[in-house]
């Protein structure tokens, strides 16, 4: 199906084409370009305009480009404007525009990837659905996200992050959600803040995009709620949490080995309902999700029917089984992978979890089933990361995990912290505790690996996986 003509895209950036072309998707990254893809130049860690010949050989049906790159055949298809970023930009606000479709920003400090997953699973049964891919929530994420959309989406999902100040603004302001979503706001990026208030500031700044008449939906349970309500303005709140004065109030949430099972009270109704997962937080994510569904205009009913089949993407707390040993019966790791962000709360939240899910005794070398922890650095926590590292030693349930491993200068203080029969073994970089995996692991286990991005914790997932035969959960 036609994404963008060339008439099209030059109406929307004002560029130069060099021909006449049609293109049926968007692309920065000639790794995963399609045949029919614009691939867009942009200048970043590297120059998209190096690789703009390579993604023609495969299969662009055109490049957006700020110069002709050296070497191109005078026939090329090209889209030339004076910058590549204002001009994706561009594109992105030419998308939303032309559509009709009910569109929602979602943000917070925790859950916004997994939250934008939930509320894909539950829409695409209810309309035409459009979402970012993986965490495409940034600068560039946001435009490409927006350009990529078909003029006919019903609802479209627009995942908006942030590391400084002033960034969720200006985003918002391009994606212009009808609904305006908050999962949470928790101790992340400090050190670009000055504190828990300042981050909620920002990100209450993703209602300045609404639409007239657009809605909020905001998680009442924090601290800095205050800060919320005070941004408000002419906006619509719709509140979701455990606290009594929510609109979406949770009034039970039980964790078990395998699923979630959650009851709350909203819109006039009772809702009993599960998630195929465990996780306290994901529960919080999914009340946060039928409110924003009513906001909508959807059928949160339906949603909580069809909110079963999300499982969370990867390394944000998926659950697989690998088989270790394939000479005894039951020779396998209950393995949970939440490698791709840390932060203190989603690091309690993924320690409960550990703790509800029973190992296997009587099949492996020790004998006796392990809750292991295997825990990396939580980044960008700014003055306390010192106590907040150390501290977690205290976490009600790090007190039923069996074994805790730790890389990085940062969890070497939780390490030290540790009583005898808890600690496990330290290593300076995750790369070094990778090495050690099958020393780590055995047969009748449940293993947490957690870790911020950029301790590069989910190496030690790798050098698990490669230990035995993955099977999904």
């Amino acid at each position: 199906m036609t994404l963008w003509t060339s008439a099209d895209a030059v109406a929307a950036t004002n560029g130069k084409t060099t021909c006449d072309w049609v293109v049926t998707g968007v692309s920065i990254d000639t790794r995963t370009i399609q045949v029919g893809d614009l691939f867009v130049a942009l200048t970043d860690v590297r120059d998209g305009h190096d690789f703009v010949a390579m993604a023609l050989e495969k299969g662009a049906a055109a490049a957006l480009v700020s110069r002709r790159p050296e070497g191109l055949p005078e026939d090329a298809p090209l889209l030339i404007v004076p910058d590549v970023l204002v001009a994706l930009e561009q594109l992105g606000a030419a998308a939303r525009a032309r559509t009709n479709a009910r569109v929602i920003g979602i943000t917070g400090s925790v859950g916004k990837t997994s939250t934008k997953e939930m509320m894909r699973s539950v829409l695409e049964m209810q309309g035409k659905t459009h979402a970012s891919i993986a965490s495409y929530n940034n600068h560039w994420g946001v435009p490409l996200t927006l350009a990529r959309m078909p003029a006919d989406t019903e609802y479209a999902i627009i995942e908006i992050g942030m590391s400084n100040p002033g960034e969720i603004a200006p985003l918002a302001k391009l994606a212009k959600p009808h609904v305006a979503m908050i999962t949470t706001v928790a101790p992340a990026h400090l050190e670009a803040f000055n504190d828990l208030a300042g981050i909620t500031a920002e990100k209450a700044s993703i209602m300045d995009g609404l639409e007239t008449g657009g809605i909020a939906v905001l998680n009442g349970d924090i601290d800095t709620a205050s800060v919320l309500r005070d941004h408000l303005g002419d906006t619509t709140p719709i509140w979701f949490g455990h606290a009594d004065g929510n609109d979406w109030k949770i009034k039970d949430v039980r964790i078990t080995p395998d699923a979630t099972v959650i009851q709350t009270h909203g819109a006039g109704e009772d809702y009993l309902f599960k998630l195929a997962v465990p996780g306290r937080h994901f529960a919080m994510n999914a009340v946060g999700v039928l409110a924003a569904v009513q906001a909508l205009g959807a059928d949160p009913v339906r949603a909580a029917l069809d909110i079963f089949q999300w499982l969370p993407p990867a390394g944000r707390g998926t659950r697989e089984v690998l088989v270790i040993d394939g000479g005894i019966d039951d020779g396998t790791i209950d393995l949970i992978d939440d490698a791709f962000n840390a932060n203190p709360t989603s690091m309690a939240a993924s320690l409960e979890v550990l703790s509800a899910v029973q190992p296997i005794d009587d099949i492996g070398r020790i004998g006796k089933g392990r809750r292991v922890a295997v825990l990396g650095d939580m980044l960008e926590l700014g003055a306390d990361e010192v106590a907040t590292h150390r501290d977690l030693s205290r976490n009600e349930h790090l007190q039923k995990v069996d074994v805790v491993h730790c890389a990085g200068p940062r969890m070497k203080h939780l390490w030290d912290a540790l009583p005898d029969n808890q600690r496990g073994m330290w290593r300076e970089t995750a790369e070094e505790l990778a090495a050690l995996a099958n020393k780590m692991i055995d047969a009748g286990d449940v293993v947490l690996v957690k870790g911020s991005k950029g301790s590069k914790v989910s190496l030690v997932v790798d050098a698990i996986r490669k230990l035995g035969h993955r099977h999904a959960l």
